[in-house]
């Protein structure tokens, strides 16, 4: 068992996209997601997605109960049975994004890409990004998020006390940029290495937004706000979202590629 795998075995996924912080970001990113599945003026069950490191099926089911024809990925035995378990109408794979030789080629009208980049590191995200993008068709849409580097410097290294340490034991440089290597549990980014990873892959930018804004860094207002208020905040957040000044304040980023 990988140190991956033992991570979401104790790590509750479910809880943390039903915590307000992670309601922002599933709700903005579906958002941002059916609008482009919108555009592509198709019958909805004529429609597949992949979703790639589904987790326990959050984006997946949502999906499905639209109308999509959906196919979720998951590396993590025990998030795949919890997506099981639910008895929804997705097809279900045990898989590693790096490796999708399961899936046809060309096959999926859009392709979602939000956990596994989250972990992996340089030549292993190419690997990814590539397989995401063989098994989408051309013209097709594939959505990757990102976690940005500022948001551990910020939290962890300044809020939680931890900076010094870390530029000490290099886990920061002195830039202020997180280490990246393949025995850290997460990958932190910029905007600048996300255009990278585009180019490399030969992959075009056609949106890039954050899906939770200033969410992780605010948690505690958000638990105390009214229920009416938090809509309000959700409201304000998809309106926002594209606003290029806002982008770096987030903790996460989502890259919406043309093939």
């Amino acid at each position: 068992m990988t140190e991956l795998e033992k991570y979401y075995n104790k790590f509750n996924e479910d809880h943390r996209l039903t915590t307000r912080h992670g309601t922002v970001e599933f709700e903005v990113a579906l958002y941002r997601i059916t609008k482009h599945l919108e555009m592509l003026n198709q019958e909805k069950n004529s429609i597949k997605i992949a979703d790639i490191g589904a987790g326990t099926g959050r984006y997946s089911i949502a999906l499905s109960r639209m109308g999509y024809d959906v196919t979720a990925v998951e590396l993590v035995k025990n998030n795949l049975n919890k997506l099981l378990n639910r008895h929804e109408k997705v097809k279900c794979w045990q898989g590693d994004a790096r490796n999708l030789s399961f899936l046809d080629s060309e096959k999926f009208d859009v392709t979602i890409l939000f956990g596994p980049l989250y972990h992996l590191h340089g030549k292993e995200k190419l690997k990814a990004l590539n397989e995401a993008k063989r098994i989408t068709k051309k013209g097709g849409l594939i959505f990757t998020a990102h976690l940005l580097n500022e948001y551990a410097v910020i939290t962890y290294g300044f809020i939680q006390g931890n900076i010094q340490k870390c530029l000490e034991n290099g886990s920061i440089s002195k830039e202020f940029i997180c280490r990246d290597e393949e025995n850290e549990l997460y990958s932190y980014t910029s905007l600048e290495d996300i255009k990278q990873l585009d180019s490399d892959a030969g992959l075009i930018q056609t949106e890039i937004f954050s899906p939770d804004g200033p969410s992780d860094y605010i948690r505690r207002e958000l638990n105390a706000m009214d229920e009416e208020t938090f809509r309000l905040f959700i409201e304000y957040q998809k309106k926002n979202c594209l606003r290029p000044e806002l982008l770096g304040a987030s903790s996460h980023i989502v890259d919406v590629l043309r093939k």
